[in-house]
Parts: structure tokens; sequence; C-alpha cells
């Protein structure tokens, strides 16, 4: 007789982590602010069987299972939310102005999950289990500061760090990237500040007007892709934050900008910062301003790239766990990580070589409605709601259970690997 599957044992576990899913749903906290969220967390490992630390590098949570010797694989999950208001209408919607947009509630659902399932499976492997909850991944700043936190010294180099994300797939598929492309982008923001002399709406000639240089700023960095990037090459750039003044008939000091630039290699990038650091320079000085601008890069982050033989040897794994055709391809995207300091990108900060990393997009959408959203003819529904959408919900009822059963079975295959 065959042992059952890991995605019937996943519903042992199940309840509590529904239940931490809905709580966390309900109460999303933003990048830097996820205390209570890293409590709730911290108590689920804690009654999985962990050693549990918290303040790590802010408000990061790591636990640790041993099970005697053997490999380290360490597990990540993502602690923060997003400053939008939800409106997906949801029993369980979020009670304030923040909402997780981007799945991150499910992946500490099912992290929570895949340490208690292998805390009632310690027979079927031996080695250290390290499960960590990041904070701030969408300011791409929470992993480099675990790190410099001394993480890996504290808790052991890692033999291998794994992390799922939500994707808009049907739920019990996940998706790996093959022949070396990058999971997600490399990427930066870019805080900017222009400078004008500020006067009253009746004597412009008397001012130094920002917002019209900033206006001429947002309209020139257009250009940046339409007509700077090669049209091979993938980039995208975003003003996602401009703010200027406090009344209509008063000329404010200055006006402020968030830039997000996204590419597809760290070279791409780089020219196309440079492309803005040019641009705004001389729209600024075009406009007679008073004083240069400021261009600081708030964050950064390297292109996401796995471990081609980990990531394949994980890749049948879950072809075996959900069955043929549901282990997909990923193409890429444009999306942006912190994920990789934990390997090669962040050596310099934790002063270690050569950790694999394996990422996979993990399916949240239910099946039925995929099916009707993909389908052929007249009748084709509206596409599902992305993430950082205020309508991306995922169905937790059918992706849940093989987000576990997903997480736990890499780790299995990790424990096995040595």
């Amino acid at each position: 007789m065959h042992p059952p599957s890991l995605l019937v044992l996943a519903g042992d576990v199940l309840r509590p982590a529904l239940t931490l899913y809905l709580d966390l749903h309900a109460h999303p906290e933003t990048s830097g602010r996820e205390a209570r969220t890293a409590d709730r967390f911290a108590g689920r490992l804690t009654a999985a069987g962990c050693e549990v630390t918290q303040g790590v590098g802010g408000h990061g949570v790591v636990g640790v299972l041993r099970n005697g010797a053997g490999p380290r694989v360490w597990l990540r999950a993502e602690l923060d939310a997003l400053p939008i208001r939800e409106r997906t209408g949801l029993p369980y919607a979020s009670r304030n102005d923040a909402m997780h947009a981007c799945g991150h509630d499910l992946h500490l659902a099912a992290a929570s999950g895949a340490a208690e399932l292998l805390s009632r499976l310690s027979d079927r492997w031996r080695g250290t289990l390290v499960v960590m909850g990041q904070p701030a991944e969408e300011t791409l700043r929470g992993a480099e500061a675990m790190l410099r936190d001394r993480l890996y010294e504290r808790f052991g180099r890692p033999d291998v760090v794994l992390a799922q994300h939500a994707a808009p797939l049907p739920s019990g598929t996940v998706a790996h990237a093959t022949d070396g492309t990058p999971m997600a982008a490399a990427g930066a923001v870019l805080d900017v500040t222009v400078h004008g002399r500020g006067g009253h709406a009746a004597t412009p000639h008397l001012a130094v007007d920002p917002v019209v240089a900033a206006a001429a700023i947002v309209t020139r960095l257009q250009t940046v892709v339409a007509r700077e990037t090669a049209p091979a090459d993938q980039v995208t750039l975003t003003v996602g934050r401009l703010r200027a003044g406090t009344a209509a008939n008063v000329i404010p000091d200055e006006a402020t900008l968030g830039i997000g630039v996204r590419a597809a290699s760290e070279a791409s990038l780089d020219r196309a910062l440079a492309a803005v650091r040019r641009i705004v320079l001389a729209e600024s000085a075009a406009a007679g301003a008073p004083e240069e601008p400021e261009v600081t890069v708030a964050s950064r982050s390297a292109a996401l790239r796995c471990d081609p033989n980990t990531t394949a040897s994980i890749r049948r794994s879950h072809t075996r766990l959900l069955g043929p055709g549901r282990a997909l391809t990923w193409p890429g995207s444009m999306a942006t990580e912190d994920f990789p300091l934990f390997g090669d990108a962040g050596a310099a900060i934790h002063g270690q070589h050569g950790v694999p990393l394996v990422y996979w997009m993990l399916g949240v959408l239910n099946p039925a409605a995929w099916g009707r959203a993909t389908a052929d003819g007249p009748d084709i529904q509206p596409p599902p709601a992305p993430n950082h959408s205020p309508y991306f919900a995922p169905d937790i009822g059918t992706a849940l259970r093989p987000a576990i059963a997903a997480l736990t079975a890499a780790a299995l295959d990790r424990f096995a690997a040595t």
C-alpha cells in the first residue's frame, strides 16, 4: 500500500493554516510595520514545534526545527502588505487601508502549514528546517535588513533557500523557469526631489514652478523605453508617485517623484537608470530650478535566477505531487524581488557564496473560473485581477492545500538530496 500523498496529508494541517490566512488577510500591515503579523506567524511556528526568534532585521521571524544531522533547508515567506484599499468584497476583507494584494498572507499560511506537516513527517527526513518570515519585501529592504542582522551567522548557512509566490494561474499548478530564464527582473526604485521657488499663483513669473518641471520629467521619461531601449530588450519604467503643493493658489517649493525601473538584466537596468538621471537633471535645468534635483536610489534588486539543477529536481517532485501537465514553465516577468540577496547577489552582505535558490510561481485561481476566463468564444470572461490590484483575491479554498503540499514536497526533495 502506498503512503498517503502530501496533498492528502496537507489536509491534516489545513485548518490552522486557514485560520492564520483569514486573520492575516483581515489585518494586513505595510512594510516595516508588521508587528502583529510577525507575532501571529511566530505563534504558528511555535505550535509546529519550531524554536522561534523574533525581531530579526526589524520584524523578521525565524523558526528552527531540528531533526538530526542533515541538510539545512530554508523556507521563506513575506510578512508585509501593500498600501491599497481592498475592493474584493470578501467577508474577510482588510479592515484598514492596507491589503494583502500580492498573496503574502497565503505564503505565510503555506509556510506555517509546511512546518507543521514536516514536523509530523519527521520520520521521512533528517536535517534542520529553517522557516523565515521576512519583513519589507515590497520595499526591497527586508532581505538586506535580515542579512545585516547576521541571519546566516545566527541560524546557519543554508544548503538551499526555497520560496513560492502567488500568481494568476489555476490552483493546483506551479510554474518554474527553465534554461536560465530569470524568474523576476532586476529593478530599482528612485526617489526624486525637484526644486523650485515658491510663490503666488497670480505672479508665476516671480516663481519657478517645480510642478511643471515634474510634469515634463514624467512625459520625457516615457522615451526611455520607447526610444532608448532596444525592441528586443525588456525594460519598464513607471512613475508611481508624484506629489507637490498644498493649495491651488500656491506655487510650491518642490515636487517629489517615485520612479520604478525594471529590466531583464543588470546592464539594461544601469542604462535605464543613467537615462532617468540625465532627463531629471536636464528638465530641472530647463525649468530654471534654483538648485539641482536630488536623485536617490531607495532600493535595488538583482534579477532572480534559480539554481538550474536544484530547480529541475524540485520540478520533478512537483510533477509527481500535482500530476502531469501541472508543473508549468514560467516565461519570466518584470516583477522584482529581494529574494536574490539570499544567494550570490547578497554575498557581499552575508559572506556566503554558492547558496542555491529555488523559487516558483503558485497558482491561486479557482480552476473553473480560470477555464471560463481563458475560454474562446463570445462569452469570454474578464481577465482575473492581477497581483497588486485592489480586486486580487486568491481562491483560498482551492489554493491553500496545494500551496502547503508544494512547499513540503520541495523541502523533502532537498532533505533527500544528501
